[in-house]
């Protein structure tokens, strides 16, 4: 199983992806369906591959990982209790396997990461923007490993803290601890002007 490169722009979800469908393609595959399997794939993969990529310092171990953690899946795949997230499962699958590689100095290529921004056409704006991100990014490289896998997963996946607390292997109350930390950490490591998360 290989793992498409990740594109420049952010994908987005299927349209009408909703949690429902998710569960009933959970349902299908866990009956032996080979292609619900392939449709959880497809709507997966790209934001996998972007959170181990946050995990790993190289694409190829990246995508190893990436499908090491659909095999994994596969093959455990009755152990997915129904009304879970399956994304959040796949993740702590993934945050698992990524454990025993090296996960300190990891770059953000500004391209894949997706961050909430408006529309301008005005290219001044546009630098300021793109600049700022890679300087959020750079903010978050030099965060201890759990603060930027918190980050990655509250802000970047957009993960609750119930979810990111499953994800991390933690409780939520640890999960906002870490949190708290990790974006105080953050604003002593931005230039001024660059807006934190929310």
């Amino acid at each position: 199983m290989r793992v498409r490169p990740v594109p420049a722009e952010p994908v987005q979800a299927p349209s009408g992806s909703t949690a429902n469908e998710v569960s009933a393609l959970v349902a299908r595959a866990q009956a032996g369906d080979a292609e619900a399997f392939g449709l959880l794939y497809d709507r997966h993969v790209d934001q996998l591959y972007r959170f181990v990529s946050t995990q790993v310092r190289d694409r190829q171990t990246a995508e190893d990982l990436t499908s090491e953690t659909f095999l994994r899946a596969l093959h455990n795949l009755s152990a997915f209790r129904p009304g879970g997230d399956f994304g959040t499962w796949l993740i702590a699958i993934a945050r698992n396997l990524a454990g025993g590689h090296e996960s300190h100095s990891v770059e953000f290529p500004v391209a894949e990461v997706h961050l909430q921004t408006e529309t301008t056409s005005d290219p001044a704006a546009t630098t300021v923007t793109r600049l700022a991100h890679a300087a959020l990014i750079a903010g978050v490289d030099q965060l201890t490993a759990p603060q930027r896998q918190c980050i990655v997963l509250r802000y970047w996946r957009e993960l609750s803290i119930d979810e990111t607390a499953q994800a991390m292997g933690k409780t939520p109350k640890a999960i906002k601890g870490l949190q708290h930390k990790a974006l105080n950490a953050l604003r002593g490591l931005l230039p001024a002007g660059v807006v934190m998360p929310a």
